[in-house]
């Protein structure tokens, strides 16, 4: 195996025992790294390129902490009596091109609390947000921010 493939399993390992929360599936896990070490070759030939490192441990960082906190937010107002919310579309202005950097960050805005992207419109991704007096538009650009650091 080629230090190429073998970096790329790697890494598709360690994402899913993360997924995983630990050993658990272990067999599932290696079989699921195989067929996407297999598939990212196949679709994304010759070397990964990674960006600054430390960009992208903040992104990787970032992201599970967003991920936490969506899941409390929503479970809050779920069983708030008064569901606090003020749902509406967030635009974000990109300068992403079209394709996999773009779909790539709006698969990680997705991990945002109360925030789903729902479609792009000529350079701006928009995102539908369950209360739009949050911080939205803030935390997209410091995502995105770090997502093209991270790059």
């Amino acid at each position: 195996m080629s230090r190429e493939r073998a970096a790329r399993f790697a890494l598709f390992l360690g994402l899913w025992l993360i997924l995983a929360g630990g050993l658990s599936g272990l067999v599932f896990g290696l079989l699921a790294a195989g067929l996407a070490t297999w598939a990212s070759v196949r679709l994304m030939p010759g070397p990964m390129r990674l960006g600054d490192p430390l960009a992208l441990l903040q992104l990787i960082g970032r992201s599970a902490a967003q991920t936490m906190l969506a899941g409390t937010d929503i479970a809050r107002r779920a069983f708030d009596p008064r569901l606090p919310l003020q749902p509406g579309l967030v635009t974000h202005p990109t300068t992403l091109p079209e394709g996999l950097p773009r779909d790539g960050f709006t698969a990680l805005a997705s991990l945002a609390p109360g925030a789903l992207p729902a479609g792009t419109d000529e350079g701006t991704v928009v995102v539908h947000a369950l209360d739009t007096r949050l911080p939205v538009a803030r935390d997209l650009a410091a995502t995105e921010a770090l997502y093209v650091r991270a790059g």
